[in-house]
């Protein structure tokens, strides 16, 4: 098994797309890249230590390879805002791919590049790409949350997730 993690904004929106899958064995909602060991979803979206809300996914890349992985993350996302996704500002939701190592890296800098030279969007490609951090799980009520909150995370998906993706991915 391997894992990947992808900040996308909301981590609620950011499990749905990845965790039913064919050799996804887990979704995990947390929080990566900042400053405090174990950090709570009050202090993450206190917006003081450094933490972005993110998705570790565990996965079998004997079935679905890590290049898979990251073509869908960009398809929940707004690669051209830097300061957070959709309904959900500043840097806990920030767009992050946080690589594990040099061969994610070289996948991960070709598919920017390869988004960035298709002219899909009119301004620059600004996701991040940084090393792995420690990742810290969300408290349980954010685990799995579009199962166990249907009409709450609808209500997220309609904060221009859902449109944005009609509007710039419904080509694929």
């Amino acid at each position: 098994m391997a894992t990947a993690i992808f900040a996308g904004g909301c981590f609620w929106c950011m499990v749905k797309p990845f965790d039913s899958l064919p050799g996804i064995q887990k979704v995990i909602s947390g929080y990566t890249g900042g400053t405090v060991p174990n950090p709570t979803y009050e202090q993450v979206a206190s917006h003081t230590t450094g933490h972005t809300e993110a998705v570790e996914i565990t996965y079998d890349p004997a079935v679905i390879d890590y290049a898979t992985l990251v073509d869908i993350y960009w398809r929940q996302t707004d690669p051209t805002d830097a300061m957070g996704q959709f309904q959900d500002r500043g840097d806990s939701y920030r767009p992050v791919i946080f690589v594990d190592g040099p061969e994610q890296r070289k996948i991960a800098e070709a598919s920017k590049a390869a988004l960035a030279a298709s002219e899909k969007f009119d301004q620059p490609i600004v996701t991040q790409i940084e090393p792995v951090q420690p990742f810290y799980s969300a408290e349980l009520e954010h685990q799995d949350f579009y199962r166990r909150n249907p009409f709450r995370y609808q209500i997220e998906e309609m904060g221009g997730r859902t449109s944005f993706i009609k509007q710039h991915w419904s080509d694929k």
